[in-house]
Protein backbone atom coordinates (compact mmCIF):
# COMPACT_ATOMS: atom_id res chain seq x y z
CA UNK A 1 0.00 0.00 0.00
CA UNK A 2 1.41 3.40 -0.98
CA UNK A 3 0.69 6.69 0.67
CA UNK A 4 0.40 9.81 -1.45
CA UNK A 5 2.13 12.82 0.00
CA UNK A 6 0.98 16.35 -0.61
CA UNK A 7 3.22 19.34 -0.35
CA UNK A 8 1.83 22.73 0.59
CA UNK A 9 2.14 23.96 -3.00
CA UNK A 10 -0.29 21.24 -4.08
CA UNK A 11 -3.05 22.82 -1.97
CA UNK A 12 -4.31 26.22 -3.04
CA UNK A 13 -6.09 28.86 -1.02
CA UNK A 14 -9.33 30.33 -2.33
CA UNK A 15 -7.55 33.55 -3.42
CA UNK A 16 -5.01 31.45 -5.35
CA UNK A 17 -7.85 29.57 -7.07
CA UNK A 18 -9.53 32.90 -7.84
CA UNK A 19 -6.33 34.10 -9.52
CA UNK A 20 -5.79 30.90 -11.50
CA UNK A 21 -9.38 30.73 -12.77
CA UNK A 22 -9.79 34.52 -12.99
CA UNK A 23 -13.05 34.27 -11.04
CA UNK A 24 -14.46 36.12 -8.08
CA UNK A 25 -14.60 34.85 -4.52
CA UNK A 26 -18.35 34.18 -4.59
CA UNK A 27 -18.07 32.17 -7.79
CA UNK A 28 -15.27 30.01 -6.40
CA UNK A 29 -17.25 29.33 -3.22
CA UNK A 30 -20.34 28.54 -5.35
CA UNK A 31 -18.27 26.00 -7.31
CA UNK A 32 -17.08 24.46 -4.04
CA UNK A 33 -20.60 24.42 -2.57
CA UNK A 34 -22.03 22.77 -5.70
CA UNK A 35 -19.17 20.21 -5.61
CA UNK A 36 -18.03 21.16 -9.10
CA UNK A 37 -14.69 22.08 -7.51
CA UNK A 38 -13.38 19.68 -4.89
CA UNK A 39 -11.91 21.13 -1.72
CA UNK A 40 -10.88 20.10 1.76
CA UNK A 41 -11.01 21.84 5.10
CA UNK A 42 -7.91 21.92 7.26
CA UNK A 43 -8.94 23.34 10.60
CA UNK A 44 -10.89 26.44 9.57
CA UNK A 45 -9.01 26.88 6.31
CA UNK A 46 -10.45 25.83 2.94
CA UNK A 47 -7.92 24.36 0.51
CA UNK A 48 -8.29 23.21 -3.09
CA UNK A 49 -5.93 20.57 -4.50
CA UNK A 50 -4.14 21.65 -7.68
CA UNK A 51 -5.47 18.51 -9.39
CA UNK A 52 -9.04 19.57 -8.56
CA UNK A 53 -8.50 22.84 -10.43
CA UNK A 54 -7.02 20.97 -13.40
CA UNK A 55 -9.92 18.49 -13.39
CA UNK A 56 -12.44 21.34 -13.23
CA UNK A 57 -10.85 23.05 -16.24
CA UNK A 58 -10.71 19.79 -18.21
CA UNK A 59 -14.35 19.06 -17.42
CA UNK A 60 -15.46 22.55 -18.44
CA UNK A 61 -13.56 22.30 -21.73
CA UNK A 62 -15.19 18.93 -22.50
CA UNK A 63 -18.63 20.30 -21.65
CA UNK A 64 -18.09 23.31 -23.92
CA UNK A 65 -17.06 21.15 -26.88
Amino acid sequence: MTTATLSTDELLTVPEVMARLKLGRSTVYDLIRSRRLISITVGRARRVPVDAVRNFITHEIREAA
